[in-house]
């Protein structure tokens, strides 16, 4: 069943951003949950669609396998809406659209499909077409959880999105892995989805007492200037701790450094959302 509309009198355009990095533990996961969780703690209303077939943004929302009746590969597969999929969390106005390992062969079933890198933009679409008009939940954000890697999963999120949010690691590879990932965002942008930039880079897992992390930290900023946010997410075990209770670190410990830096992460893409708005 669909989830019950929220507010019928009120038509939003909802800010569609992809977590991306086709790197691997780098922490993407993680932000999209805890980002999520803080916006909708300030008062938005947040859609996270998980579209990793590991579903580790499900698991870590706390929505248990047996209750992933629908999800984003029947999105995907035109075999369901997408606000068929809409699961509460535990968190008021926070809904997910829980992935499955059924993702794992969505390339190969949509390999021959035209519209192929367009399935899940068509489903927001549709969506927010719905919630316009009292039928489905209204949402102010929806953020894209993505597999580590660049592969048609990837790709449907980025043709769905208007920014990416990148998570990276404070670590050696960092640059090179966004030297990477900067020319497949040029690629879509050239011809899938022109409006795609960069919302920002979040600097995850950071040890500012550790030289490298500084040094890579100081690359970062040189390189990409304003488009890295100012919040650094530090290394907390608190934040590591929560998804294994089927929580967001602001469920789990809201005093942590890590719950304090997501808050504050929230606030500064508000801030520059704002910003981007006025420029418009």
């Amino acid at each position: 069943m669909r989830a019950k509309h929220l507010n019928k009198n009120v038509a939003i355009n909802p800010r569609i951003l992809t977590v991306a990095n086709q790197k691997g533990g780098v922490g993407k996961t993680t932000t999209a949950i805890n980002l999520a969780t803080a916006l909708a703690a300030i008062g938005e209303t947040v859609l996270v669609i998980d579209i990793d077939p590991q579903g580790n943004a499900s698991t870590g929302l706390g929505i248990d396998k047996d209750k992933r009746i629908h999800t984003s590969y029947d999105v995907l597969m035109g075999d369901a809406e997408l606000g068929d999929c809409l699961v509460k969390t535990a968190v008021p106005r926070l809904f997910v659209a829980p992935a499955s390992m059924d993702l794992l062969g969505a390339e190969l079933e949509l390999a021959n499909v035209s519209s192929r890198n367009f399935k899940l933009r068509d489903a927001i679409w549709r969506q927010n077409k719905l919630a316009n008009k009292g039928e489905s939940v209204q949402f102010s954000y929806i953020l894209i959880d993505c597999p580590p890697s660049l592969n048609l999963l990837t790709i449907n999120a980025m043709s769905a999105a208007q920014s990416l949010i990148v998570p990276m690691q404070c670590e050696f590879f960092a640059l090179e892995g966004l030297s990477q990932l900067l020319m497949t965002i040029e690629k879509v942008r050239a011809s899938l989805n022109p409006r795609l930039n960069i919302q920002g880079i979040v600097l995850t897992m950071a040890d500012r007492r550790n030289n490298l992390c500084l040094q890579v930290e100081e690359n970062v900023r040189d390189f990409m200037g304003d488009r890295v946010f100012k919040t650094v997410i530090p290394r907390n075990v608190r934040v590591s701790e929560a998804p294994s209770h089927g929580k967001p670190v602001l469920l789990y410990d809201l005093n942590c450094i890590g719950s304090r830096a997501y808050v504050a992460l929230a606030s500064e893409l508000i801030k520059r959302e704002k910003q981007l708005k006025s420029a418009a």
